[in-house]
């Protein structure tokens, strides 16, 4: 359960939240959420996602249900460094697909007195942690795990299973080439896949 810091107002501090999970279990709608609620409050909220990210909008921050916020598009993690000045809160969106400086950049932020909430996958289509998401886990105030619902048992899903034919490690996608399930379904389904492999290896 994530509990905003109300403790200590006269120490001017900041701290990291990071929201994970799979595809499709609300890491964005919760990241907006938030970040809209700080935009509310009358806070500087500054947002930023990967430049590679241009599934919904090229500069916005968009969830699976169209729910939307304002973001600017980075290259690389540095860029959120030099952009991220004078601000109250600052929202990183697929954190996962930023390189292992993002880890750094978080924490001078949190160093700064900012309020830096960060959502990403924290694994990839074969089931090991994505990218700096470990790190940024480890050392995060707070950390929310939320969960899809699995297509195939109807459980709590938090692996992203991989539909379409590609071995690369990012692949922009949508429940074409993804789907949500649960730790029985993805191995199962991994099996099989394994399986179907062999006998196309066998009857060449």
């Amino acid at each position: 359960m994530f509990l905003e810091n109300t403790v200590n107002h006269n120490e001017q501090f900041g701290w990291i939240e990071v929201i994970c999970g799979s595809m499709f279990s609300g890491k964005t709608e919760e990241l907006i959420r938030r970040l809209k609620r700080a935009q509310f409050a009358k806070q500087k909220v500054e947002i930023f996602k990967p430049a590679i990210d241009v599934r919904y909008d090229v500069e916005k921050v968009v969830s699976h249900d169209a729910n939307e916020i304002r973001s600017t598009p980075v290259p690389s993690s540095a860029n959120i460094r030099l952009l991220a000045s004078d601000v109250d809160v600052v929202g990183i969106d697929e954190a996962q697909f930023f390189d292992e400086e993002i880890v750094a950049v978080c924490n001078d932020l949190a160093n700064r007195g900012v309020r830096v909430i960060v959502a990403g996958l924290d694994m990839d289509f074969k089931g090991n942690p994505f990218g700096p998401m470990p790190a940024l886990m480890a050392t995060a105030e707070y950390v929310t795990k939320v969960h899809a619902v699995c297509t195939r048992t109807g459980n709590l899903a938090h692996y992203s299973h991989r539909t379409a034919a590609s071995d690369e490690l990012v692949l922009l996608g949508e429940t074409q080439e993804y789907e949500p399930l649960s730790r029985s379904a993805y191995f199962k389904a991994m099996a099989e896949e394994k399986l179907k492999k062999a006998e196309e290896k066998n009857g060449k």
